[in-house]
């Protein structure tokens, strides 16, 4: 780390502020808001005037005197000459200290230049602005990668950042990009205020300033102490400081007004942000902790071009028509009670779907060699001890006293799965041994995080163990990506994979991680389906395969998971006799779940088929209406002989006319909607119509009941 003592000092002299931090100030007073919102905006929240003018100006004066010196360093170091090498193995020349990612773009086109967000450096994210200090492979990166993306977004949460400083003098705390890879947020506390769609026009004409400004993104390195004297008037960013380890490397980001506690890396300037738009504003709590500060949350999205913007929020519109909390209230599928928050009550109709979902992954574990146990719900805290969870999860987890004793409901499977493994003697002969469990499971997610069925307290998962050798690994791995291939095929999702390598803080030793990440490797291959490599980004105990799962509507979902886990059997003793019979192995566990939790796949399918269920997986599959009162006894006869062959089959016996009949089954999504009259009843046949087709077809009982059995056995 480039470090400057005199710079401390500096700090504790009255610091001028720069010429261009003058002048950017006297601009930002003239572009200012009108003067009409600002009494009411004031009365709600005054804003901390000295905030702004005294606490930002002594941090950029800070930050440029640690800048001025570390570029006088940088400029005493021997500019020697490095090899740059590309990904298509072409080497480029270039000086130590000098060259930097930019320059390399410029080699290569004008084009990548003009459009290049972020780089790699020997595997590591690294600014476009930032010289380069070796030799080393490096990648270059437009918003069109994850990489991109996410840098993109991430530099916007900052231009996000410096508008709500200035408009509201609020203390900024942590602002990422989001994890579902959708935009950024940044959480900040602000007193009393609560920030709503009303004040989003202001924050974003501050954040249209920013970007006409063409504001570059600039990066120091800082001790620790200077840290903590930059943002000695923040509470927040003192007691991130303070829980970073003593060997982290702590760096600085400035971005005109904006000096900001952050890793980066970040994209070049604001003026890539051509399009940004706040989204919805929220409560959450300072670190997730209900005991702690209430902040103000405010998301936002940004592209490289309006047109890209206009598309997303249009999308962003339909999806909100979908959103599965308003289409269960037509539905009648689920409702939560204040009474159970987080803890969903699946109504009759809603029940069907999670059986049906159910039951069509059972069927595959029949065909694919898994054997389905049940495990008790509440463990003692022994168990947890055991597994590591009560040292790293247990604030998660709902802990209770009986006898004396700490006990905790399951949050996940996997330590009881171990516990069934190591109850007998086990051997080789019965490896792979897939174990699967449907149990109940509980996490104590914080009251602001609940969302519907996508973030819950209370759930279900596909959850699976497979217990297998080292040798096996490769096999089971292409068996499980074959199993996520057919069922999300099924449900017209298209996925994405990754392979999330060893990360910087792992248990075990490095050849037993090469031997797992070359066995992924190998199954990713085999599969066929490109994938990408996700450096460092593993679990501690194995590396994993990240699957993303889009949409009807283009969002992007993690849902599967498939995971790797030497740890596990390791601190559970699990072993199993081999060929040898007086030689001991230990297995390898790998953790994978399909739908993953089933009450957010249920929301998931829900919005995904806009609220038209697949017949095969449908509530309500079929409504007959009978034309008159003459025909009402034979449609429940259908109805009766419909249900015995196992459809979801209603009949509409009110005194409407047929066209209302017909029209209040297509609303309600009835698949089919059968009508019968004295015709049909006579003839024993029914007149069948599509849900969203206007044209029908007279069919007997028989070759609709065929019918409607090859639609459930195609998943139709």
């Amino acid at each position: 780390m480039l470090l400057v003592a005199a710079a401390i000092t500096q700090f504790h002299r009255r610091i001028v502020p720069s010429k261009h931090f003058l002048l950017l100030l006297h601009r930002r007073r003239c572009f200012s808001s009108p003067a009409v919102e600002q009494p009411a905006m004031g009365a709600a929240y005054p804003r901390d005037e000295s905030y702004l003018e005294n606490v930002i100006p002594r941090r950029i004066a800070l930050f440029e005197s640690i800048q001025n010196q570390q570029r006088l360093h940088r400029l005493s170091l021997s500019p020697d000459p490095i090899q740059i090498e590309l990904p298509n193995g072409t080497v480029k020349e270039g000086k130590k200290w000098n060259t930097t990612p930019l320059d390399i773009a410029k080699e290569i086109s004008k084009s990548l230049a003009s459009n290049a967000l972020i780089a790699k450096v020997n595997g590591v994210l690294w600014d476009l602005l930032r010289p380069l200090e070796s030799d080393c492979k490096l990648e270059l990166f437009t918003f069109d990668s994850d990489e991109g993306r996410d840098t993109f977004w991430h530099s916007s949460a900052h231009i996000l950042g410096e508008s709500l400083e200035r408009k509201y003098g609020c203390k900024l705390c942590i602002g990422p990009c989001t994890t579902r890879g959708e935009g950024f947020y940044y959480d900040a506390f602000y007193g009393d205020l609560g920030l709503n769609e009303d004040h989003f026009k202001g924050i974003e004409a501050e954040a249209a300033k920013a970007v006409s400004e063409k504001q570059p993104f600039e990066r120091i390195e800082v001790s620790r102490q200077q840290a903590l004297d930059m943002f000695s008037d923040n509470r927040f960013k003192v007691e991130i400081i303070n829980d970073l380890p003593e060997d982290k490397t702590i760096t600085v980001y400035r971005c005109g007004p904006l000096v900001d506690l952050c890793r980066g890396p970040h994209i070049p300037n604001t003026s890539f942000v051509k399009a940004l738009a706040c989204l919805k504003a929220s409560s959450a709590y300072w670190r997730g902790d209900k005991d702690r500060e209430s902040l103000q949350r405010v998301y936002g999205i940004s592209y490289p071009d309006q047109k890209r913007l206009k598309e997303y929020l249009k999308l962003l519109e339909e999806a909100k028509k979908y959103d599965h909390r308003e289409l269960t209230k037509k539905q009648e599928l689920f409702f939560f009670h204040p009474l159970s928050p987080g803890s969903c009550f699946f109504l009759p109709h809603g029940a069907r779907v999670c059986n049906k979902l159910l039951e069509f992954i059972r069927g595959q574990y029949w065909k694919r060699g898994y054997e389905e146990v049940w495990s008790p719900n509440m463990y003692n805290m022994q168990l947890w001890e055991t597994s590591g969870h009560a040292a790293n999860y247990k604030e998660n987890m709902f802990v209770f006293e009986i006898e004396k004793q700490e006990f905790g409901l399951k949050p996940m499977n996997c330590p009881g799965h171990c516990l069934i493994f190591d109850h007998r003697v086990r051997s080789y002969r019965e490896l792979p041994l897939r174990l699967a469990d449907f149990g109940v499971l509980h996490r104590n997610e914080a009251s602001g995080a609940l969302t519907g069925l996508t973030r819950v307290r209370r759930f279900q998962q596909d959850d699976a163990h497979i217990f297998c050798r080292e040798s096996q690994i490769k096999d089971e791995v292409k068996g499980v990506l074959e199993f996520i291939s057919y069922v999300y095929k099924i449900f017209g999702f298209t996925f994405d994979l990754k392979l999330s390598t060893r990360p910087e803080r792992y248990l075990g030793d490095i050849e037993t991680w090469v031997k797992a990440e070359a066995a992924l490797s190998e199954a990713l291959d085999e599969h066929g389906k490109p994938w990408e490599i996700n450096e460092g980004d593993g679990a501690f105990y194995g590396p994993k395969i990240d699957i993303s799962v889009s949409d009807a509507m283009k969002r992007k979902f993690q849902c599967a998971t498939l995971q790797l886990d030497f740890q596990l059997p390791q601190r559970f003793n699990l072993s199993y006799s081999a060929e040898d019979e007086s030689k001991r192995e230990r297995p390898v566990m790998i953790h994978r779940a399909i739908l993953g939790s089933v009450e957010r796949m249920f929301a998931i399918l829900l919005e995904h088929f806009k609220g038209k269920w697949p017949f095969w997986l449908s509530p309500r599959q079929a409504m007959v209406c009978p034309v008159s009162d003459k025909s009402q006894s034979y449609a429940l006869k259908l109805r009766e002989r419909m249900h015995d062959a196992g459809y979801y089959v209603d009949v509409d016996t009110s005194d409407r006319t047929i066209q209302k009949k017909v029209r209040e089954a297509q609303v309600a999504q009835y698949n089919y909607i059968l009508v019968v009259g004295e015709a049909e009843a006579t003839s024993g046949q029914v007149s069948v119509r599509v849900r969203d087709k206007p044209d029908h077809q007279v069919m007997t009982i028989d070759d609709l009941l065929a019918h409607f059995k090859d639609m459930v056995a195609s998943f139709q």
